[in-house]
């Protein structure tokens, strides 16, 4: 049977979905736009609930989907008003951990059917690991079918009692290309101007600046390589609570680093990269992997979380919290273009064969006419 949408037989209206998003990285983020164009494109009325700032991130309003501010939160304001705007949906799917558990209790009492997507693995010390474990049992007994972004996190989700747990198709959000690796403007030499690596070589990494993301473990590799004749320019495009403290120690250690602050232009400085340089473990499905695999970009990462997955052999991987293993990777890669080019290649035919946003809508859009049929037939 064919996907519900708005030639819904017998009449029906459109199928309605709700998605529910919290703060949202900048992956679960694009996922959930991605989807909402999609779905809107294919005759689905799309709510999307998330913060105000998301929306202004994403425009998902702009996809043609309906946006509800519901704050990060689950005291009962937020989850009264997250049970408003899911009145009449036909199904409910939330994005993330904490997005799923306010979602749960949203829909208490009702046999709204929910799906739910894990991104990335949720963490936590302490007290609150405790209570993560609890927050995991109570969203999966609760959802219809658990979507993980890795068989690691699908595992996980059947091992805390999922009725159903499936492996996502998830594209990397927006216009993709294979990079041409004799292009002359790749190295966008007014983008190289800007961040000041003319005459010598771009590292990039991308992220919100955290202690989770192995940022210090750069900085400690940046000592490693700082000998180097040109000596590398390491740039981190991204903001977070943590930005002060590595200033700090830049400015210090006497560090070649620059933090950019959030930019709109990654994909630019990206191009403009020698090295894309990814130290962190936890995220499952890693944007800057993908892009830079997509870019012709050969990338540096920590052989943890799922980036071994995502990018099999067409990266340099290191153990995680490494900096010798990282800072060795990165002066070997900057002193082999034969290893860079083949790289480039691999990364090629990896990226060909992950999922295209087609083949994520229709995963999706499948799941959701199993779990709407007898609405079908009503």
């Amino acid at each position: 049977m064919s996907p519900v949408s708005s030639n819904s037989p017998h009449g029906q209206p459109p199928l309605r979905t709700v998605q529910v998003l919290g703060g949202g990285n900048a992956g679960s983020s694009g996922h959930v736009r991605s989807l909402a164009a999609g779905l809107v494109a294919r005759g689905v009325r799309v709510t999307v609930c998330a913060p105000a700032e998301a929306d202004h991130a994403h425009d998902f309003t702009g996809a043609g989907a309906e946006h509800v501010d519901v704050a990060r939160s689950s005291d009962p304001g937020t989850v009264a008003a997250l049970r408003a705007a899911c009145a009449d949906a036909d199904v409910v799917h939330a994005h993330g951990l904490h997005a799923s558990f306010r979602a749960v209790l949203a829909l208490s009492g009702r046999h709204t059917p929910l799906v739910v997507t894990w991104h990335n693995r949720a963490h936590a010390e302490g007290a609150r690991a405790h209570l993560l474990r609890l927050l995991e049992r109570r969203v999966v007994k609760t959802a219809a079918v658990v979507l993980g972004t890795t068989s690691e996190l699908v595992d996980r989700a059947r091992g805390t009692g999922a009725r159903d747990a499936r492996l996502a198709a998830v594209a990397l959000p927006g216009p993709q290309r294979i990079a041409d690796p004799d292009d002359p403007d790749r190295r966008r030499p007014k983008v190289r101007a800007e961040v000041g690596a003319t005459g010598r070589p771009l590292l990039i990494a991308v992220g919100s600046i955290d202690r989770h993301r192995g940022y210090d473990v750069l900085l400690d590799a940046a000592r490693e390589w700082r000998d180097l004749d040109p000596q590398p320019l390491l740039v981190i495009a991204g903001e977070g609570p943590s930005r002060g403290r590595l200033q700090r120690r830049i400015e210090d250690e006497h560090l070649a680093v620059r933090l950019l602050g959030r930019r709109d232009d990654v994909r630019e400085l990206l191009d403009a990269a020698d090295l894309a340089l990814l130290p962190g473990g936890r995220e499952s499905r890693s944007v800057l992997a993908q892009e830079a695999l997509y870019a012709g970009v050969p990338l540096v990462a920590a052989a943890a979380g799922g980036t071994p997955d995502l990018v099999g052999d067409a990266a340099e991987l290191v153990p995680y919290g490494d900096p010798k293993a990282f800072a060795d990777a990165v002066v070997r890669l900057l002193d082999d273009p034969g290893r860079r080019e083949l790289l480039r290649d691999k990364g090629a035919r990896q990226a060909a064969g992950w999922p295209t946003e087609d083949e994520t809508i229709a995963q999706v859009l499948s799941i959701y006419d199993e779990l709407t049929r007898p609405r079908a037939f009503s």
